[in-house]
């Protein structure tokens, strides 16, 4: 019974979840953008991780006169993984710290997106980086799920 409803979760979980072909995974928040960004940024801390900025893109848009739904940025990191990934291919630091996207769409939809690590690892050329590939797509997926799923 345990591994049906736990079967059941996990095909909830993904179906709530997108791969676009441009390398983004975009995944639905139950959360407004604000309260998504905040409970990314306590996971964040609580794992001991670098929180290096928030952007606010919307209020960046109110200060110039123009609209923008809802739109935040995080940049974060965690140097004892990215320092490999860099060690593998330093191209890769364009596209280090990692981000996390949090926005609404048209519909009122927030989504968490981030670049999947695969994608990256091909964009770069990395060449024995596997295991830290997979170490990163596994933290990424529970980061995004910590920000966006009701516990």
């Amino acid at each position: 019974m345990h591994n049906f409803i736990s079967s059941i979760l996990t095909m909830l979980f993904l179906s709530s979840v997108a791969v676009s072909g441009d390398g983004m995974i975009n995944i639905e928040s139950a959360f407004n953008v604000a309260t998504t960004a905040d409970r990314l940024e306590k996971v964040l801390e609580k794992k001991g991780m670098t929180l290096f900025a928030r952007i606010n893109h919307t209020q960046g848009a109110e200060k110039v006169d123009l609209k923008l739904r809802p739109t935040i940025i995080i940049i974060f990191g965690n140097p004892k993984v990215g320092t490999p990934l860099m060690q593998c291919n330093q191209t890769i630091a364009i596209d280090l710290p990692q981000k996390a996207l949090i926005w609404e769409d048209e519909k009122g939809q927030v989504w968490f997106s981030y670049n999947d690590p695969k994608y990256l690892a091909q964009r770069h050329g990395l060449k024995g980086c596997d295991e830290i590939i997979k170490k990163i797509e596994k933290a990424l997926a529970n980061l995004a799920k910590a920000a966006t799923k009701k516990q």
